[in-house]
């Protein structure tokens, strides 16, 4: 291990890029203009990050990172272990250089002309604050966060320790040319067309983008007439990232990266050559100032218009994305998203139960989930062992197409037997309730009829009421 630790050493202090342009933070940032020699302080810093790296080398890396460098071998047919070395050798490297690169002054490229010893020392120490998402990219902070950032520049570039650099340059050039830190203070009317709701079922942000808000032609036009109008509709975009990534937990074993929902229902197929283009902008922007930020991407309800040009628009996306990519059909919608999201997390709009302002249930209450044959009936049985109460239930079959039926049946063989609801069902989630003034249940009868397999959710609960007719005697 020293021998490794001395090549990193090595590593780190090479010479100053000069592919990049500097960009002042309010300031003008500089070189160091002192060799970059090794001094006590700083080898007192490499040690304490050598000895931190130690005692958290089983945390930096994860299946995903080792399928990945399989993936994309050269032949060599590493073993597990070899794979994990690397990875652990990178992210040692990779550190060194960020935190040569801040000491050293040039992380945002080279330094402006002319400076003075105070703008010098003011940029110094600027540039030791300097963060990523709320995180602090200067190592030896010791932040718990720092890794975690840092391996996703690693792993979008397969490891490779000068491009991740390269890239983690150029981003954080771009977020301070472009104010990006700022951007959650600008205001934007388009909340309708894109929002953050609920998570996923590993407790991921969801950021739904619904395209059909624009399908009305004066809507559209007065968020993309003018150039300065698609510029705010391009910035909302990354505001709306920034929003979600505020969401995540960048530590070990915390959510790091969300899941995108694309809308495409009720989007026509011409007209929106504005919009498309923001769209393929957003999708390059994203892949180089947002590494390994977006988890699934995943585009429903797409016309059939979209599955041609989906060609053309994968071209845009990198071979890693491409993956990450699902485009779901229109009929297999709600199962697609129920892969990934939880039924009490997906909005009753997608086949699941989650509902806005939601009095009755919220996504802490437990979901039931029985799954229905072909050609098969299936019950299930809510029971109320105490009158004067009000029963509440949910339930979404995914697909649909069954028939469907809601009846009260009392304890007492001698009452009659309440139909709720009875009827085929071809479409959303419901909900219902029934007030009961005597022991029982409540039976949903499900009747499949058709060849494929059906997965019904369900929950319901029941709270003592006092029926309107007392309230008012």
């Amino acid at each position: 291990m020293t021998a490794m630790i001395d090549s990193h050493d090595d590593e780190c202090n090479y010479e100053n890029g000069n592919d990049n342009n500097l960009v002042g933070m309010n300031m003008h940032v500089v070189f160091n203009d002192i060799e970059k020699s090794v001094t006590d302080e700083e080898k007192h810093l490499d040690d304490e990050r050598e000895k931190q790296f130690q005692e958290n080398n089983d945390c930096c890396y994860d299946q995903e990172d080792l399928d990945q460098l399989e993936t994309n071998g050269e032949g060599n047919n590493p073993s597990p272990i070899e794979n994990k070395l690397k990875i652990k050798k990178s992210l040692l490297e990779f550190r060194c250089k960020v935190e040569d690169s801040i000491l050293g002054n040039y992380l945002l490229g080279e330094p402006h002309e002319n400076i003075s010893e105070g703008e010098i020392g003011l940029a110094r120490e600027k540039l030791r604050d300097i963060t990523l998402w709320g995180v602090p990219l200067l190592p030896s902070k010791a932040h718990e966060g720092t890794d975690i950032v840092l391996r996703k520049f690693l792993k979008t570039k397969d490891y490779k320790v000068n491009d991740a650099f390269d890239m983690l340059q150029k981003t954080m050039i771009w977020r301070i040319e472009n104010n990006i830190d700022g951007i959650m203070d600008e205001e934007f009317d388009f909340e309708n067309a894109g929002f953050l709701k609920g998570k996923d079922r590993e407790g991921r942000p969801v950021c739904y983008h619904v395209r059909g808000f624009f399908r009305d032609k004066h809507v559209y036009k007065v968020a993309f007439g003018t150039q300065e109008k698609r510029d705010m509709f391009f910035r909302w975009g990354i505001q709306l990232m920034e929003k979600a990534i505020k969401k995540l937990s960048l530590r070990e074993g915390g959510v790091d990266s969300i899941v995108q929902i694309y809308d495409l229902r009720n989007t026509p197929a011409q007209g929106m050559k504005e919009l498309h283009s923001i769209s393929k902008k957003t999708i390059i922007l994203f892949q180089n100032y947002y590494p390994e930020i977006i988890h699934k991407s995943i585009v429903v309800y797409s016309p059939f218009w979209f599955f041609t040009s989906q060609i053309l628009f994968s071209k845009l996306m990198s071979q890693r994305n491409k993956k990450r990519f699902i485009l779901a059909r229109p009929q297999n919608t709600t199962e697609t998203l129920l892969k990934v999201i939880a039924p009490e997390h997906l909005p009753v709009e997608y086949g699941g139960l989650r509902r806005e302002n939601d009095d009755e249930f919220s996504a802490a209450e437990k979901v039931g989930e029985i799954k229905i044959k072909a050609n098969t009936v299936s019950r299930v049985e809510f029971p109320v062992i105490e009158s004067g109460v009000t029963i509440t239930w949910d339930v979404t079959v995914v697909g649909w197409e069954v028939s469907y039926k809601e009846e009260f049946i009392p304890d007492d063989e001698g009452s009659y037997i309440v139909l709720l609801q009875n009827q085929n069902r071809i479409g959303d989630s419901t909900r219902n309730s029934f007030y009961i003034n005597e022991p029982g249940k409540v039976v949903i009868t499900v009747a499949n009829a058709t060849f494929n397999k059906k997965k019904m959710f369900y929950r319901f609960k029941s709270r003592t009421t006092i029926p309107m007719f007392l309230l008012l005697s």
